[in-house]
Parts: C-alpha cells; structure tokens; sequence
C-alpha cells in the first residue's frame, strides 16, 4: 500500500523517524487542496491539513507494510485516513495503481493564529522534502497551498518542529527565496 505524504513526510530524514517506506515517488493529487490549519487548539504551531476541493496536491507516494502503517497512523492521529483513486494522481513515474493509496486529511480545521503560528522549522523541512524532488517542486507546493497570510514564527535559531531533519543551513537562502512571494 501508499501513503500520499503531502507535508513533512515528503522528507526523508523526517519519515524515517516514524517507520520505514520504499522509495518516495513524485505525483500531484487532483481534488484535494493544502491548507495551513490545525484540528483543534492544542497545536503550539500549524502543521498542514488537507481536504477535498477544487485544487491539486503535490507530495510523494511512500510504500508502507502493513506493520509500518500503524506507525504513521499514530504520526497523523486527528486526522482521518482516505482513500485516494489511483485516477487522480498524475506522474511520469510508475506505481502500482493496484494497491490502496491512502492520505491523511481533515474535514474541519482552525487557521494558524498567534498562538499556534506557521513556524519556520516546519516549513524548512517540508520544502527540504521537496527540494529532494526539484526547486520546480518545491515552488509547486508554495503556489498550491492555502493560508501563507496568516500568523508565521521565525524560529530556527531555537525550533519548535520537534520532527526537523533534513535541512540544512546551506538550504535556508532558496528556502527564503521561494518564500519571498508569500
């Protein structure tokens, strides 16, 4: 089986300190759309949401055993596991349309606000996770999500994303670039 990994998860070094997947394969999802959002007022910052709509999604495809999904389950929990038709995935790499692809999604979520901002060290490790793919990749995932207007924290001198892997400093220059738009 998939998992469609559409935020942190399109980064290696940030899955793997939930379970382990075969390679992370590229595609856009039609009919979902990206939110910055949180379930509920828990969140001491804003991950990412998604729920169906008008829009597409780019992340990765990640291979998961029945005995790693447990795992990413827990990773996700709040959110609600969906199936995903193969039909609505676009990508010029191959994948076995056979097998159940699933995404984490939410039908409700809170914008980001002051005091569950969008933090920085999230969003350096998504957009390191996409770097992975290509910069066209990453400037897809800035122009198809929703919510850049709201609350931000610049906290990479102390991060509060307590599953950041993967950036690196020589990184923050493009990251900052891709942002400038935002």
């Amino acid at each position: 089986m998939y998992i469609f990994g559409y935020g942190s998860l399109m980064n290696s070094a940030s899955r793997q300190l939930t379970g382990q997947t075969g390679q992370a394969i590229p595609v856009i999802v039609q009919g979902l759309v990206r939110h910055w959002g949180k379930i509920d007022d828990s969140y001491i910052m804003s991950p990412l949401v998604v729920q169906r709509g008008d829009s597409e999604v780019n992340g990765v495809l990640l291979h998961v055993s029945d005995t790693e999904l447990p795992e990413f389950d827990k990773r996700e929990r709040g959110y609600q596991r969906m199936r995903v038709p193969a039909a609505s995935i676009l990508s010029e790499h191959a994948f076995d349309q056979a097998q159940d692809i699933w995404v984490y999604i939410t039908d409700s979520h809170q914008p980001p606000c002051d005091n569950s901002p969008i933090v920085q060290s999230y969003v350096d490790t998504v957009l390191a996770g996409c770097l992975e793919v290509s910069e066209d990749f990453a400037r897809h995932f800035v122009d198809y999500t929703v919510g850049w207007q709201y609350p931000r924290e610049s906290d990479r001198h102390a991060p509060k994303y307590s599953r950041m892997a993967g950036v690196t400093p020589e990184q923050f220059p493009l990251i900052d670039s891709l942002l400038q738009h935002v």
